[in-house]
C-alpha cells in the first residue's frame, strides 16, 4: 500500500484528498449497478480535476470511460484515481485497462483491487506492463466497504445483508398488543429513506406485512428509486393483494407452497428449502445488497443463521418498559455474544445511529 499519514492539524494528501473525490463518485450509483459495482475515478493533471465519472448502472460504460471522455486530451500525462482495479477484459463494455493505455495516463491509484477472478491482478500487471506507473491500497477498507455487495456477490455468491432496526434506549423494537407508532424521529427516518435507495432489495417478514401493509418505498429523497421488495413467508399467510408485492417483488416461500396467483402478478417466486439457499438464488437475480427491516422473528432467523453482514440500529432516547426486542431465539452467555467491529456512533437529531459490522 502507498499511502503517507500527516500528523494532526497538517493537509490532507493529494492522493487522499482525490481519492475521496472518486469515493463520493462511485457513492452517486450506489443502489443501480449490480451485478457490477459502485466505481468511481478522478482524472487529476497538474493538481486540477480535468475528469471525472463513474459507473452508472450495467451496461453502461465504466467510470474510467466518462472521466476520460470528460478529459480528452488533458488525460495525457495525468493520474487516475480508481476507486476499483480496472477492468482487462471484455465483459457487457470493453477493458477499461486500454482506455486508460490509449488516453496516455502517466500514473494510476486503485484504492482496492478486484475480486473478481476474471480481472484480480490482471489490470494492476496490464498497466504497468505498458509502462504506467502504479500504486494500489489507497483507502482500501472505505472502497470496499462502499463495494461489498458486489464482494459478496462474487465472493460468496450472495446479497450482502444489512440489518437495520430502532429501538428504543430499553432495547424495544415495538409494543405488544397494540398500535405502534415510528420509534424513531424524522432525522433518522430520512436516513433509512437514503439507505433504501442505494440498496438493492428491502426484506420483511409475513408478519410485517400482515400488521402493517407496508409499500417498502423511498419517500422524499430527490431522484431516488424503490428497492426491490423481497417478503420471506415460508407458510404462504401473505395475500397477493400485500402492497408490498407489486411488479418486480419478490417471494420467498417453501419448496411446495402454491404462488401461481403471485406470479400472475408479476412477483418473482424463489422457492427455498432454507434461508442460505434462499440468498444464494437473491444473488442469482443479481441482488447485491439486501436491507433487513423485518421484525424480530425474521431477524432473529437471519441472526442464527450467520447471515448478517452489517448492523444500523437507530436508537431512540425513550422507554417502553415490556415490549418486543430487535432478536429472539435461544439464550447464549455474554462471552458468546457476537461483537461488532469497525463501530461508529453518530448523532441523528435526538436519535443515535450505532452502526458495526459482523463479516470482514
Amino acid at each position: 500500500m502507498n499511502t503517507q499519514e500527516f500528523p494532526p492539524g497538517e493537509a490532507e494528501h493529494p492522493d487522499t484528498r482525490y481519492m475521496r473525490q472518486a469515493l463520493g463518485e462511485a457513492a452517486r450509483a450506489l443502489g443501480r449497478t449490480s451485478p457490477n459495482p459502485p466505481v468511481g475515478c478522478l482524472i487529476v493533471r497538474e493538481g486540477e480535476v480535468v475528469g471525472r465519472g463513474f459507473h452508472p448502472q450495467a451496461g453502461e460504460p465504466h467510470a474510467e470511460v466518462f472521466a476520460l471522455r470528460e478529459a480528452g486530451e488533458r488525460a495525457r500525462g495525468a493520474t487516475a484515481y480508481v476507486t476499483l482495479e480496472p477492468c482487462s477484459h471484455f465483459g457487457r463494455t470493453p477493458p477499461c485497462v486500454g482506455a486508460l493505455i490509449a488516453a496516455g495516463v502517466r500514473r494510476v491509484v486503485v484504492a482496492a483491487e478486484d475480486p473478481n477472478p476474471q480481472v484480480s491482478g490482471r489490470g494492476i500487471t496490464e498497466l504497468r506492463a505498458a509502462g504506467i506507473e502504479v500504486e494500489v491500497g489507497l483507502l482500501e477498507a472505505e472502497a470496499t466497504r462502499q463495494q461489498a455487495g458486489f464482494r459478496s456477490l462474487v465472493t460468496r455468491g450472495r446479497p450482502h445483508v444489512v440489518y437495520k432496526y430502532a429501538a428504543t434506549l430499553d432495547g424495544k423494537v415495538a409494543a405488544r398488543g397494540e398500535a405502534n407508532g415510528p420509534v424513531s424521529g424524522l432525522e433518522a427516518r430520512a436516513r433509512v429513506m437514503r439507505w433504501r435507495n442505494e440498496t438493492d432489495a428491502i426484506a420483511v417478514g409475513a408478519g410485517t406485512i400482515l400488521t402493517d401493509d407496508p409499500l417498502l418505498t423511498v419517500r422524499g429523497v430527490p431522484g431516488g428509486r424503490d428497492p426491490r421488495p423481497v417478503i420471506f413467508d415460508r407458510r404462504g399467510r401473505v395475500p397477493p393483494e400485500a402492497r408490498a408485492l407489486r411488479a418486480g417483488g419478490v417471494l420467498v416461500t417453501g419448496p411446495r407452497t402454491e404462488a401461481g396467483a403471485f406470479e400472475e402478478r408479476g412477483v418473482t417466486v424463489v422457492r427455498a428449502a432454507s434461508l442460505p439457499d434462499a440468498l444464494r438464488q437473491l444473488g442469482a437475480l443479481d441482488l447485491s445488497t439486501l436491507l433487513l427491516e423485518g421484525g424480530p422473528t425474521l431477524a432473529s432467523a437471519f441472526f442464527e443463521a450467520g447471515l448478517i453482514d452489517e448492523v444500523r440500529a437507530l436508537i431512540a432516547p425513550k422507554l417502553l418498559g415490556a415490549g418486543l426486542g430487535p432478536l429472539q431465539g435461544p439464550e447464549r452467555s455474554m462471552h458468546a455474544a457476537l461483537n461488532l467491529h469497525d463501530v461508529k456512533v453518530e448523532p441523528l437529531g435526538s436519535d443515535v445511529l450505532v452502526s458495526g459490522w459482523l463479516s470482514t
